[in-house]
């Protein structure tokens, strides 16, 4: 049982869209990330995810709408659902997702990250 300093945490990367893994509970993985720029469309068949804004803010585009996030707020994709994050500056995130998530969901691109580093 270690506290984990957030702040301490983000200075460790500076690269985006590259979550790290920084804590575990009940079959999830508490992720960290930096997100700039505009990421993939996907969605993850079996898995729902969650997005904290720890820093800055995240625009997150459906099919059907767009929904900004800023600071301190979060939002649930539930599963199944298309949708594409962009960051028009750089965004710092929490994301509470099941460890069997791949960030590019159902994509394979240069974007996706296999194998998580912890930190």
């Amino acid at each position: 049982m270690n506290k984990i300093n957030i702040t301490d945490k983000l200075a460790l990367f500076s690269d985006f869209w590259n979550p790290r893994i920084v804590g575990e509970l009940n079959g999830q993985y508490v992720k960290l990330a930096k997100f700039k720029g505009e990421f993939t469309w996907h969605k993850h068949d079996n898995e729902d995810e969650m997005f904290w804004i720890l820093q800055g803010n995240l625009k997150i585009e459906f099919r059907d709408k767009i929904v900004e996030i800023v600071e301190n707020e979060f939002i649930i994709i539930p599963k199944g659902t298309e949708h594409k994050p962009v960051a028009e500056k750089e965004v710092s995130v929490m994301l509470f997702e099941p460890k069997s998530t791949l960030n590019t969901g159902n994509q394979q691109n240069n974007l996706t990250c296999e194998q998580l580093e912890k930190i």
